[in-house]
């Protein structure tokens, strides 16, 4: 069975009561419900972990080295500001896919720049939170391809 981490950002503990217009209606705890669900009909252990400080999310970056086999990554605004989470990605050198709820690419001009796209196998944006079982998926599959060729 593969393990997952799935890693939320600053203010999406908020998820649910801040701007649903861009962010939607469901909670942050929805949505890690969703998401388990999901993972579990794919035969993936999926732990959800959220901060809204850099380096407990750079800390929960390295600690899933050893741990799991892939990230999942929604580091909110750091995405833009973040060199230490880019660098964290590729210390630990484990697959990971950047998600963000709105389409980063359509909003404000700040918001295009992903520092952590450098360090990702893809970025979801866009889908809300259809986009983190997107991720799941893609995710599961590049586990999948790669266990097939060792």
């Amino acid at each position: 069975m593969s393990s997952v981490l799935l890693l939320n950002g600053p203010n999406l503990n908020l998820l649910g009561t801040r701007q649903p217009e861009v962010y939607g209606a469901q909670t942050l705890g929805m949505v890690e419900k969703q998401c388990e669900a999901h993972a579990a009909d794919l035969g993936v252990a999926l732990t959800c972990v959220q901060s809204n400080h850099e380096g407990a999310l750079i800390d929960a970056i390295h600690s899933a080295r050893g741990a799991h086999d892939g990230i999942i990554l929604n580091a909110g605004a750091y995405t833009h500001t973040s060199i230490a989470l880019m660098d964290a990605l590729f210390s630990v050198a484990l697959p990971a896919v950047e998600v963000h709820l709105s389409n980063i690419h359509a909003r404000e001009e700040f918001r295009h720049r992903s520092y952590i796209s450098r360090a990702v196998i893809g970025q979801i944006c866009g889908f809300g939170s259809q986009g983190y079982l997107f991720a799941i998926d893609a995710l599961a599959a590049h586990l999948q391809r790669e266990a097939k060729t060792e």
